[in-house]
């Protein structure tokens, strides 16, 4: 039922966003060299890597330089990457990784590998799911950039205090989960957008 839920409403939602997605992709081009399309290797379902898809946001190989974005001012944020994180359109191509099955609309938000390995036996529960485009710990923490910022180191502060909250929150959902659940959270993290 789930997986037909998220069929369903991705579909809607590619052929409604298309044009959208045409006129993002040339502002990301014409913003700075590189790819349109960014893509990252997440760990999902049963520890399965995949490829996770975002409009590019940032310069050619700032990845190397730190996994986390801290700030809105973090200067490897291009001009066009800065409006599309925060209005989180830069996301909108993971309707893709929901097509072909390798994310849900909604579930925990899939993690690099490095952070993964600090999982201890009950949080590497929510890797028994899809991870999804959104989730509990998506709304509550919409400004993790800006909260890690405050850190004076915030990869620290991320592991030590922000990943396992948001892992709680995650193991919360999967022990509640229903499909007027992720309907509520779907449209928590729309319509605060919506009215920035």
């Amino acid at each position: 039922m789930k997986r037909l839920f998220d069929l369903f409403f991705t579909v809607i939602g590619l052929v409604i966003l298309l044009p959208f997605f045409v006129l993002i992709a040339i502002w990301v081009k014409l913003d700075s060299p590189g790819e349109v399309f960014y893509s990252q290797i997440r760990i999902g379902k049963n520890q399965k890597p995949f490829k996770l898809l975002k409009f590019r946001s940032m310069g050619i190989g700032a990845d190397k330089q730190g996994l986390l974005t801290v700030g809105m001012k973090d200067n490897r944020i291009t001009k066009s990457g800065y409006y599309l994180r925060k209005y989180k359109l830069d996301e909108l191509p993971q309707l893709i990784n929901v097509l072909v099955g390798d994310m849900s609309l909604v579930g925990p938000r899939p993690e690099v590998e490095k952070y993964v390995k600090l999982y201890n036996s009950e949080q590497l529960q929510v890797l028994s799911v899809r991870p999804g485009i959104t989730d509990l710990a998506s709304i509550k923490y919409r400004n993790e950039n800006d909260v890690l910022a405050a850190y004076e180191d915030p990869e620290a502060a991320y592991i030590q205090a922000v990943m396992p909250d948001k892992l709680k929150l995650n193991l919360d959902y999967i022990q509640r989960r229903s499909i007027m659940l992720d309907l509520r959270i779907i449209l928590t993290t729309i319509l605060p957008i919506s009215f920035v």
